[in-house]
């Protein structure tokens, strides 16, 4: 996507917008996007006999296999012990079965081995996300302010309590109101937010995600709502996604940005 200036007119932000919008659509249904997830196997509840034998040792997890399990390492046939330790992303992991790929991940402590399956029903089914049309009023100036990284403990789409780092939050203003995000901060220096407001749970998703680009070194930034996504626990539901922190709740309704998903 290209970048643009805050001053730049409106109708290429609109244009940035619908590349945007087609950048997203491709990323949820590539092949090892979001919509390919459906399972996670915690190690401590057991992994499919299919999958082979799983067992944690330190920060590893030790994959043990036969010739009857047609797991592949690297691509190549799998048959013994290998040690693991977590995969940077679907794309980036080593064992697979079939089409499938196990993605292990570890969370708090915790490991699990995730399954990405390009043939899953949610990516076949698919058929766009649907979004409100872009309104340039919902494109707003805003002012990042860091503050000491905290953690608190929020609530998850899987019903488990967990913590999210926050770095800071977002001031803007909309409808004469003045308002604030709390936000995380990427290793890029861009921002995250977990937000809901108004629509959440009636014509939008329960909460969404935006994504704010790095602020200048003056603290400007650019509070695009059109933006607002669809976090992936509202493609595949196991993802681990946190739900709005306290004060994250706006008091009015962000009818703009994405609000569901299409299916055929």
């Amino acid at each position: 996507m290209s970048a643009y200036a805050p001053n730049d007119p409106p109708a290429d932000h609109e244009l940035a917008w619908k590349r945007w919008r087609e950048h997203r659509a491709e990323a949820v249904s590539a092949p090892f996007g979001p919509l390919a997830l459906t399972a996670t196997h915690w190690l401590a509840d057991g992994v499919p006999e299919e999958f082979g034998s799983w067992r944690e040792e330190g920060d590893e997890v030790v994959v043990a296999a036969g010739p009857g399990h047609r797991l592949a390492l690297d691509g190549a046939p799998f048959s013994g012990e290998v040690r693991l330790g977590p995969d940077p992303a679907p794309g980036g992991s080593r064992l697979s079965l079939g089409a499938r790929r196990l993605v292990v991940l570890r969370r708090e402590g915790l490991w699990a081995v995730r399954v990405w399956d390009p043939g899953a029903p949610a990516r076949t089914a698919f058929a766009g996300i649907d979004a409100a049309p872009y309104d340039e009023r919902f494109r707003l100036p805003g002012t990042f302010r860091p503050y000491e990284r905290r953690e608190v403990r929020v609530a998850n789409a899987d019903g488990v309590e967990r913590g999210l780092a926050l770095a800071g939050e977002v001031a803007f203003t909309l409808g004469g109101r003045d308002h604030t995000l709390q936000v995380s901060v990427e290793a890029d220096g861009s921002l995250w937010a977990v937000f809901a407001d108004g629509t959440s749970g009636k014509s939008t998703f329960r909460f969404r995600f935006l994504r704010p680009a790095a602020p200048a070194p003056d603290g400007s930034v650019t509070v695009d709502l059109n933006r607002a996504e669809l976090p992936p626990c509202a493609f595949a539901e196991h993802f681990i996604c946190p739900f709005p922190p306290a004060g994250n709740t706006l008091p009015i309704d962000v009818p703009v940005g994405e609000r569901t998903i299409r299916t055929s």
